[in-house]
């Protein structure tokens, strides 16, 4: 595996903020941030219509923020972190629900397409490019109905019980990206729903 350390400086947990979205399919991103707020303390301070913390790791500081906008309207407050730290587009990496991928499968990937997804199109409007890290969240697609209701709606009975479990393994796979782990993980699609892919 890649020796060479992370660009990555500051994490972005995307999601909707309100408890009626807590545990819809759109706040898979907020659902993996509670899992790192389980396993590491964080200090939280609000600006930028966020929530703004850090964690240390490998002898690196990383940002981590929690947009409080809606998912349509991410852009904005990162926008204002990004300038305010005086970071790039491609030094952040945005954690999101992913309709194209299964459930229980995540990918780490740079750039590319936004899929429709209303958060990542927010990012690129404020941003001015799509060149940024993702780490995608499958939360799959559905078999008919409006995708608008799907990403708002809960998770399944059979879902939500995994979700714990599921998130828990996504920060061990960000933790590698962290440490440096890029080439090894790029593009790659992990089902995390069989255990670990490292």
């Amino acid at each position: 595996m890649s020796s060479v350390k992370s660009e990555i400086k500051l994490l972005v947990f995307a999601g909707n903020p309100g408890t009626q979205y807590r545990e819809t399919r759109h706040n898979a991103g907020w659902l993996c941030l509670e899992s790192l707020e389980r396993s590491a303390s964080i200090g939280w301070s609000e600006k930028f219509v966020s929530r703004i913390g850090d964690i240390r790791l490998e002898g690196r500081q990383i940002r981590i923020q929690q947009p409080l906008s809606f998912m349509n309207k991410t852009g904005e407050p990162v926008r204002k972190a990004l300038d305010f730290f005086n970071l790039k587009p491609a030094e952040i990496l945005v954690i999101h629900d992913e309709l194209e991928l299964p459930f229980g499968t995540i990918q780490f990937r740079f750039g590319g397409g936004l899929g429709g997804h209303n958060g990542l199109r927010s990012l690129k409007q404020h941003l001015g490019t799509e060149n940024f890290y993702r780490l995608r969240f499958g939360i799959s697609r559905p078999s008919r109905g409006d995708v608008s209701s799907w990403v708002l709606s809960r998770f399944s009975s059979e879902e939500m019980p995994l979700m714990e479990n599921l998130s828990d393994r996504t920060l061990k796979v960000l933790e590698e990206i962290l440490k440096g782990h890029h080439n090894a993980l790029i593009n790659k699609k992990m089902n995390i729903l069989e255990g670990m892919p490292l």
